[in-house]
């Protein structure tokens, strides 16, 4: 525990700090006390060992004489975290185990304001110092952020999982549900006046500086003096979240585009398609039009909808070949947390990964939610103060995870009977680490065969593992039970295979060459 404190009155004074129970009695479960003595702000610390369990202990600071103190920055932190960077640790490795390349932060509209106007945009450079001195914010999601979770533990993250980072800034553009939230997402935008476009994109170039500039550099030196001396290679940054792409959003984004990529042409940029991006969606269309006439690297597209939705869409078979523009879908998700949700996304993702040279990366959204403080649904991991909680969703995402290549063979199975989109397959192979993933997802509920065909990858070892996801489709995986689970088997496997298909499953063969 740590908090900073001034005596103001000059007498020193004791302070208690305890963890409690709840309750009337308040049972004790650990206490100490402290002594603020200095006229100047000063950071006081201790240690409190905890003597039995309780999962929602309350922490009580306690003056005990009277006085007049200022006091401000409390934080309560374990001891034990995911490799000694503050992050929790059984969320770091929910997260890690994954397999996650890259992570987009921080996240959605809280990139740009909105809700109360421009001023609670998301601004990087306060998010880097010292913690105490970092700028709170409340988002546009209405609750506070300490900022003890900044840029610089963002990047520290993605280094210690060896993800990429993928840091999302704005473009002087608000969300278009500023100043009445997002009911109101048809008025016109918050916007920058274009004569102080200079200070954001500034903002961009600083980033790069931060992450990537040695000690000499003015925000390299920044880095290095909050303990990252080595940089940190960033080499994705993203301009915009969801914003309507109106003709000052496309002005603004141009601007920013051209004088960071002049100056930093080995940066990839990632635009946005705005809200909902379908075709058909004006701001999905107009955002295709300056990524095409830009010759923009990345467009996000963002879309959450039904699971049928998931089952029925193959949008990216029919996406033109010859734009040298590819797809980031960056937030996705089925609309609930049960099984055929997951299994429609997994029906998804694989026709996704057919289609990978023109879908790049892909990453569910939103990651975390704290059970009982949410304010979107769903999400991939849930938790409280003892557990996560990992839904259907995020085995399928695991399994995907767990199954990344870069050769893709679309005529290895065949399906017995009539092929509906409730049924995908996907073979894929990893030259680098020699293993061949069969991927098939069957979301009807009935039994269908499958015939596989592997006699092209000589030297195929016999064992392989078999990861099954399956259950009824109402099933889900929420804070009282966990029903839904990946079942991993060792298996013999050969050339030729007719394997059966449960209902409501989605299978995965991990095969050595």
């Amino acid at each position: 525990f740590s908090f900073f404190a001034r005596n103001v009155d000059g007498k020193a004074k004791q302070v208690r700090v305890a963890l409690v129970e709840p309750g009337p009695e308040r049972k004790i479960i650990a206490d100490t006390t402290l002594t603020v003595d200095s006229k100047a702000w000063k950071r006081h610390a201790c240690t409190l060992t905890a003597a039995t369990s309780c999962p929602n202990a309350s922490l009580l600071f306690l003056p005990l004489t009277t006085g007049v103190m200022d006091v401000d920055a409390f934080s309560l932190m374990p001891q034990d975290t995911y490799k000694g960077h503050g992050m929790r640790r059984d969320l770091a490795e929910a997260l890690e185990a994954l397999h996650p390349k890259f992570m987009r932060f921080p996240g959605g509209c809280v990139v740009h304001g909105g809700g109360d106007g421009f001023w609670n945009t998301y601004r990087w450079k306060t998010t880097v110092g010292p913690k105490h001195q970092r700028r709170q914010l409340k988002n546009t999601w209405g609750y506070h952020q300490s900022m003890g979770l900044g840029y610089y533990e963002y990047f520290q993250l993605c280094e210690d999982m060896n993800m990429q980072p993928v840091p999302i800034l704005p473009c002087g553009v608000s969300c278009q549900g500023t100043n009445g939230g997002w009911s109101m997402k048809n008025q016109a935008q918050d916007v920058v006046p274009m004569s102080e476009m200079d200070e954001w994109v500034q903002d961009a170039l600083d980033l790069i500086e931060w992450a990537n500039g040695d000690a000499t550099t003015k925000w390299g030196r920044v880095r290095a003096e909050a303990g990252h001396p080595k940089p940190f290679n960033l080499k994705y940054l993203g301009i915009g979240n969801e914003e309507k792409i109106t003709p000052e959003f496309a002005e603004r984004f141009k601007y920013m585009y051209e004088k960071i990529t002049k100056l930093h042409p080995e940066i990839v940029i990632v635009g946005t398609a705005g809200p909902g991006s379908h075709a058909g969606n004006p701001d999905y269309d107009n955002g295709w039009k300056i990524a095409e006439e830009i010759g923009l690297p990345i467009l996000d597209e963002h879309y959450y909808e039904q699971y049928t939705y998931f089952e029925t869409s193959r949008q990216y078979d029919s996406y033109p070949r010859d734009r040298k523009t590819k797809v980031y879908l960056g937030e996705y998700a089925s609309k609930d947390k049960k099984l055929r949700d997951a299994l429609a996304e997994a029906l998804y993702l694989i026709h996704v990964e057919r289609n990978a040279d023109v879908v790049c990366m892909t990453s569910y959204a939103p990651l975390f939610a704290r059970k009982n403080a949410t304010n979107w649904n769903p999400d991939l991991i849930y938790f409280d103060n003892e557990r996560p909680f990992l839904t259907c969703s995020y085995y399928v995402q695991q399994m995907f995870g767990q199954s990344s290549a870069d050769y893709f063979y679309g005529d290895c199975v065949q399906f017995e009977g009539e092929k509906t989109n409730m049924q995908e397959q996907s073979v894929v192979l990893n030259t680098k680490t020699r293993k061949l993933y069969v991927k098939i997802c069957n979301a009807s509920g009935e039994t269908r065969k499958a015939n596989i065909d592997l006699r092209r990858f000589k030297g195929m070892k016999s064992a392989a593992t078999l990861t099954t996801l399956s259950g009824q489709p109402d099933q889900e995986n929420n804070y009282e039970a966990q029903p839904v689970k990946p079942v991993v088997e060792k298996v013999k496997v050969k050339g030729r295979m007719a394997v059966e298909l449960k209902p409501y499953s989605f299978i995965m063969y991990t095969i050595n060459l």
